[in-house]
């Protein structure tokens, strides 16, 4: 066999190869967005996951058509009851000045469930029978029991951007300087090899493992319970492994040239560091940044032991919440909702696309002001 006929086999694998790992990223994401971008509009995005009952005081207007709320609807079944379903809001109906029982701004949304109506019980009503029972109020303004269906994802979506703000504001200045003292000062021995050795090892270890230690440290004996803090300085631990050793390999990528000019100079060790090194290193550094916000993002196992289950959005630090994956591990493992599972999951790649797009712009903009 000549030299050219192996050449063409080796290209040929190297082919197929490249486009069975295309194809299997393309059919894996093509079938998550298939299945889960029918859920999502700006109401999935803005609401709350869990369903929500409450009074509503709504003004009424004499100029609107089927009901002087202004409001059409459809009667849908839940359980052995039938319901009217807010199906569109119109124009010139007051539903935009509603306020709960506390005196709040309301917001009506379509698909949100109309329980009673001045106090009458809108069971099994039909949608003539409705309209009468808001047109016969004399007042002007109704009070009506609404229910919020939720399935929105927005307490997640906060919980995952709070995860990732104070993972990597705790995990980058550690990282960072930890790669620093090993580049740049350590003598290489017997320490530094056991550091990157251990560095290595901690970056295979399962994070389930990270999740028992974060649920023993953090949650029970510092006391902080379930909460975004305790999932945070968890994953921060982490991300160390991957922060240390991609910035470590962005610092030994720097020429000794450069450090040598600079100390020639009459610079200091901490001023070419400062000054020298980090900046002509920075794209290395952001790419470390970007590989952990995707593994924060992604992150189920040691959240679920450590920040908790709970779709809410947080209070403080200390509350307990659920991050998007969590949430579609949740959906699909207990409630075998495949189609709001792979809605979440659109939802991750969308922000994980964001996030490194954003991070590859900073880069670049920080590399040009370098030159």
């Amino acid at each position: 066999m000549n030299r050219s006929i192996k050449d063409k086999i080796m290209y040929g694998f190297i082919g197929l190869a490249t486009a069975f790992t295309v194809g299997i990223l393309l059919w894996i994401i093509g079938f998550v967005f298939v299945n889960g971008l029918k859920y999502i509009n700006i109401d999935f995005i803005t609401s709350d996951y869990d369903s929500k009952t409450t009074y509503v005081t709504i003004p009424v207007s004499e100029n609107n058509t089927n009901n002087k709320l202004g409001i059409d609807f459809e009667i849908k079944e839940y359980g052995d009851t039938n319901y009217p379903v807010i199906t569109s809001i119109h124009k010139s109906s007051k539903a935009k000045e509603a306020v709960d029982i506390k005196g709040e701004p309301f917001k009506l949304r379509k698909g949100d469930i109309i329980k009673k109506v001045a106090g009458k019980s809108v069971e099994n009503l039909t949608a003539l029978e409705l309209n009468d029972v808001i047109n016969n109020v004399d007042t002007d303004a109704i009070l009506v029991k609404l229910t919020n269906k939720g399935e929105g994802i927005f307490p997640m979506l906060i919980t995952t951007l709070l995860t990732i703000l104070l993972s990597l504001i705790v995990a980058c200045p550690i990282g960072i300087f930890a790669a620093i003292y090993l580049t740049e000062y350590a003598k290489p021995g017997r320490l530094v090899s056991l550091i990157r050795f251990a560095t290595e090892s901690l970056a295979g270890i399962p994070s389930i493992i990270f999740g028992l230690f974060g649920m023993i440290f953090f949650v029970v004996f510092l006391k902080f319970n379930y909460s975004i803090l305790a999932g945070s300085l968890t994953l921060s631990i982490i991300l160390l492994p991957v922060i240390i050793r991609q910035t470590e390999e962005s610092l030994k990528a720097i020429p000794n040239s450069y450090r040598e000019g600079s100390l020639g100079l009459g610079a200091t060790k901490l001023q070419t560091i400062k000054n020298v090194i980090l900046p002509n290193a920075v794209s290395g550094i952001v790419v470390a940044i970007i590989l952990s916000i995707g593994r924060i993002v992604g992150e189920s196992a040691a959240l679920l032991l450590t920040a908790g289950t709970v779709a809410r959005v947080p209070k403080n630090l200390f509350s307990s919440g659920a991050t998007l994956t969590v949430k579609a591990y949740a959906v699909a493992e207990e409630q075998g909702d495949i189609g709001m599972a792979c809605a979440i999951g659109s939802i991750v790649v969308i922000l994980i696309l964001i996030l490194n797009t954003m991070s590859k712009l900073i880069s670049r903009k920080l590399n040009k002001s370098n030159v």
